[in-house]
């Protein structure tokens, strides 16, 4: 047999803060699907009636811790909003998350888990999407007072937040550095930039004095009455803000300086190169020229020698057709004296019977006297 198990006689309010505490525990530790009903009954020493009388089962249960996390998370980060001067205001926001991660581990463990859709609340997101909606405000003023544009505040303020809230849950587990140094360097990143970060950050004079606990009632009094050195303390803070943003100018006006120069070398670059580019297009057109003239040259050239051949050879032709006339000429001429001599040298004897004999003698006389070419040729005629 088992023991019977004492119980403590509670009002209704103090029961149910009682289950509100046990579930807090095991939703911690355990998570929405982990948790059952008989555990949290065993754990506040009730029967499950009890709980179910509360809270209807472990759904409702449930639902009424992670609001109660997620409204508490969301009043600290509203008081830490409120202070003056902007980068007081990240600092103390981010000191906020921090403190309640240290002081509050197992809220947070239930809020960065995934969320169970019957906590009516949302998930862990759409925490951070109600604080930054918070921030968004902060940084529109700002983005209006420097000339930037505030339609950015709201994807800056889910880029800011996003950050703190993924270093305090990484911070859940690691505790090292302390969370004013967490939360210096967490600003420090946030401020400055990687390209300004300083080597040694620090939280300023007044978020340092305001880092112990204290109720949001109070926080709130003791923003509204600012000492003289938190007032000096906001005034150097806004003399530094205003070197550096002179820096900024300054180093911005160099860079544009620095871009027209090489912008300008970058034209005279441009023209020095279309020069070049337009001498060699002068050069390659007139080399082109000279090389047609010298085509043409060399054509007229090739055209006149083959002119002077041609009438060489037509002299020469006419040369031959000369000559060929004159042979055959003079072939005909030879021709006509040899038959002619070949005529009076035929024998005479029947001739000579019918003439007398004194004309034979004197025929055959002449006849056998050697003819010269001139005498042939009148002959011929």
């Amino acid at each position: 047999m088992t023991e019977p198990r004492s119980r403590v006689r509670m009002t209704g309010k103090e029961r149910r803060e009682q289950l509100i505490r046990v579930s807090r525990t095991l939703f911690a530790e355990k998570g929405f699907d982990g948790t059952s009903i008989e555990e949290i009954a065993a754990s506040a020493r009730v029967s499950k009636p009890v709980v179910y009388e509360h809270f209807g089962g472990k759904e409702g249960i449930y639902a009424v811790v992670v609001d109660r996390e997620m409204q508490r998370l969301l009043a600290l980060v509203a008081v830490a909003l409120n202070a003056g001067h902007p980068r007081v205001r990240l600092e103390r926001a981010a000191l906020a998350l921090l403190q309640y991660v240290e002081e509050s581990s197992e809220g947070f463990r239930i809020l960065v888990r995934d969320s169970h859709a019957a906590s009516g609340t949302g998930t862990f997101a759409s925490l951070i999407s109600d604080i930054a909606s918070q921030v968004e405000d902060v940084l529109a003023d700002q983005f209006a007072d420097r000339g930037y544009a505030p339609t950015l505040a709201p994807m800056y303020a889910q880029m800011l937040v996003g950050m703190v809230a993924l270093t305090g849950q990484w911070w859940l587990d690691a505790r090292k550095p302390d969370r004013e140094e967490v939360a210096a360097h967490l600003v420090n990143l946030a401020w400055n930039g990687l390209t300004g970060l300083e080597a040694h950050p620090a939280l300023t004079a007044v978020t340092a004095r305001g880092l112990p606990a204290m109720t949001a009632a109070a926080e709130l009094r003791s923003l509204a009455r600012p000492t003289k050195e938190e007032l000096k303390d906001l005034e150097r803070l806004r003399e530094k803000e205003h070197k550096e943003q002179e820096k900024v100018r300054a180093r911005e006006l160099r860079e544009q300086e620095r871009l027209l120069r090489d912008q300008e070398k970058a034209r005279a670059r441009e023209l020095r190169e279309q020069d070049k580019l337009r001498r060699e297009e002068e050069k390659l057109v007139a080399r082109e020229q000279r090389e047609r003239e010298k085509l043409r040259a060399q054509e007229a050239k090739l055209a006149e020698q083959q002119a002077r051949q041609a009438e060489r050879e037509a002299a020469r032709r006419a040369k031959l057709a000369a000559e060929r006339a004159e042979r055959v000429q003079r072939g005909e001429r030879v021709e006509l004296v040899e038959r002619i001599e070949l005529v009076e040298r035929v024998p005479l004897t029947e001739h000579a019977r019918h003439v007398g004999q004194g004309e034979l003698e004197g025929r055959e006389t002449q006849i056998t006297q050697p003819s010269t070419s001139t005498d042939a040729e009148e002959r011929a005629k």
